[in-house]
């Protein structure tokens, strides 16, 4: 059998005012039973997310106590029609007390948070209108509103909110990263946020989070696209800078190919309120940075050891052999000195390889020079040997398997 609580329910749910008056007829105490089996959503959330105004406006007018009812996500009714963008049923709920704009839901968020999220600016004015001081409510990590349409890309609401409010602290309020408005507008690359925001006149467009990076510097160390260039050419309209760099050399900076090659940082201020971590981190990216610039000094060594083993074991005419002519230390001074007088003077000295050719040929030179001395030794030992064998008073006689001392 159907009970009286299930078809309040079902005329919330389709907002028939005529069966909510028959059922009070019937049973004029079944609203208070409502609140007390404490359901998870009253009839109220229910008409308030589907929007049926005037179904929500009769209970009101008999209970007005619904429009502070929170269900088990702790929403209230006036949560769910601002983040259903329902602004006739926002109005009647804020009619009867506006206090419940500060309320929070599970995750913390109020309903003009979930307005600015979802993008719903009548909803946001009403909002703001009934309750100016919802606008400074911060959520998890230390996020404003205004964050929060930075980071869903709600441009429409962000730009309502800094115009309503126009207040330069809130403009430019930091999360617990330090970080502004401007600084998330530039790291998720949204360029017509970022321009909004430089004509703002309260931003502040080189504001430091806890790293001590400026949006310029945010912009330096993303990830490169394709609209950082106009992403850049905004800030430096707007007179941002990097914390070392100045506006000429950012564009000389970006061009860097070596990873981790932008990232500069200029000595903390003794006066700075920065934590000392904040540092510990900056120094890390910095030994990040050499370790990153070794490993390409590395690979540039190694080839340069390359080109010389070459040129060390395929000299001008080859290696010396056994049956070649002695002439080739005379063709590697040619070589050498054909290289020299080809090279431009004003050039030899940024030219390294030079040095290191000449001392592979003298390498190669002296090594030839031994193995020459190695071969003469060989052979004067072997001449010595020879002689010793023919003066030697030994003999071998013919047909015999044997060596003779003396005569028969």
């Amino acid at each position: 059998m159907e009970t009286l609580e299930n078809k309040l329910f079902e005329a919330a749910a389709e907002g028939n005012v005529n069966s909510l008056k028959n059922l009070l007829q019937e049973d004029p105490i079944i609203l208070d039973r409502v609140i007390v089996n404490n359901f998870s959503d009253t009839p109220v959330h229910v008409a308030a997310i589907l929007g049926h105004v005037d179904f929500v406006r009769e209970i009101l007018r008999r209970r007005p106590e619904f429009a502070r009812e929170l269900n088990t996500r702790l929403s209230s009714p006036l949560h769910l029609a601002s983040a259903k963008g329902h602004t006739e049923v926002v109005r009647v709920l804020l009619s009867d007390n506006s206090q419940i704009c500060l309320a929070r839901d599970r995750n913390g968020l109020t309903p003009l948070h979930l307005a600015a999220i979802k993008g719903r600016i009548d909803v946001v004015k009403e909002l703001v209108q009934a309750k100016p001081d919802a606008a400074i409510v911060t959520v998890d990590r230390g996020q404003t509103i205004l964050h929060l349409c930075v980071k869903y890309n709600q441009l429409d609401a962000l730009k309502l909110l800094v115009q309503t409010i126009g207040d330069q602290e809130f403009t430019n309020s930091k999360d617990s990263d330090g970080n502004t408005i401007l600084h998330l507008g530039v790291a998720d690359k949204q360029v017509e946020t970022v321009e909004f925001l430089l004509k703002v006149s309260a931003t502040e467009v080189n504001a430091r989070n806890l790293s001590g990076m400026t949006p310029m510097d945010i912009l330096i160390r993303s990830r490169k696209n394709v609209r950082d260039e106009e992403i850049e050419e905004s800030l430096k309209r707007g007179g941002a800078f990097g914390s070392m760099q100045n506006n000429s050399s950012v564009h000389k900076n970006r061009n860097m190919e070596t990873p981790g090659s932008y990232l500069f940082f200029d000595q903390p201020d003794l006066n700075s309120n920065i934590p000392k971590n904040s540092w510990k981190r900056m120094f890390k990216q910095h030994d990040n940075w050499l370790e990153e610039k070794r490993s390409a000094l590395m690979v540039v060594a190694s080839l340069i050891a390359t080109m010389a083993f070459q040129v060390g074991v395929n000299p001008p005419s080859g290696v010396w052999q056994d049956n070649s002519k002695p002439d080739s230390q005379a063709l590697a001074w040619t070589y050498l000195a054909s290289i020299s007088v080809l090279t431009p003077e004003k050039d030899s000295e940024k030219q390294p390889f030079i040095l290191v050719i000449t001392i592979t040929i003298c390498i190669w030179l002296a090594l030839m020079a031994l193995l020459l001395i190695a071969h003469t030794i060989r052979l004067i030992i072997k001449i010595v040997r020879k002689l010793i064998k023919s003066l030697s008073p030994n003999r071998r006689i013919p047909g015999q398997g044997f060596t003779s001392h003396g005569s028969a």
